[in-house]
């Protein structure tokens, strides 16, 4: 099993604590946000906590005190100890973004990245979002992002499908059949 399915696995399971539980889905994944930033904050305490040298009942005693300081929720405090236990913490950052794509997910939510050849105004941008989420039927989170390479027109990329509307394109697809027909 690789890294990424059993982060997932994880997420998933934390997920469904969290509903049963009535939890603060958000306020979880924010939590694994602070834990995963303490993380990249303190290299030592990383280091320590993710050699495989160090026994796992040191990990785990060390991990409990960490969330009982950091005042974490319960399902939380309980999955970081048990990666303590497991020697699984090296899983935290992928458990973090999987648990947040399954919480999107939940609540109905898709991310959407638009790319345009210059900057797109803040009314353009809420109409291309109610759009897509009309188009979608979903709620959508737009990200914008600026690519002078792409002449005009708009890419859009909602999860791995990609809209394609730009004039590069458009001029890609005139050479190849004016190509194709000599």
């Amino acid at each position: 099993m690789t890294n990424k399915t059993a982060a997932s696995r994880y997420a998933r399971a934390l997920l469904e604590v969290g509903i049963v539980e009535k939890a603060d889905l958000s306020a979880i994944e924010q939590q694994l946000s602070e834990i995963v930033a303490l993380f990249r904050a303190h290299p030592a305490l990383e280091k320590i906590l993710l050699n495989p040298v160090v026994p796992a009942p040191r990990k785990r005693s060390a991990m409990a005190e960490l969330v009982r300081r950091a005042g974490v929720s319960v399902s939380v405090a309980k999955l970081l100890v048990l990666l303590a236990e497991r020697d699984r913490l090296v899983l935290l950052p992928d458990i973090e973004s999987s648990y947040r794509e399954r919480l999107l997910d939940h609540q109905k939510v898709v991310r959407a990245e638009v790319t345009t050849a210059e900057p797109l105004p803040p009314d353009r941008a809420k109409a291309l979002e109610q759009h897509l989420a009309r188009l979608t039927g979903r709620s959508v989170t737009v990200t914008t992002k600026v690519d002078p390479s792409i002449v005009g027109g708009i890419v859009t990329r909602i999860g791995s499908t990609v809209y394609d509307g730009s004039v590069t394109r458009h001029l890609e697809r005139m050479r190849q059949q004016l190509t194709a027909n000599v």
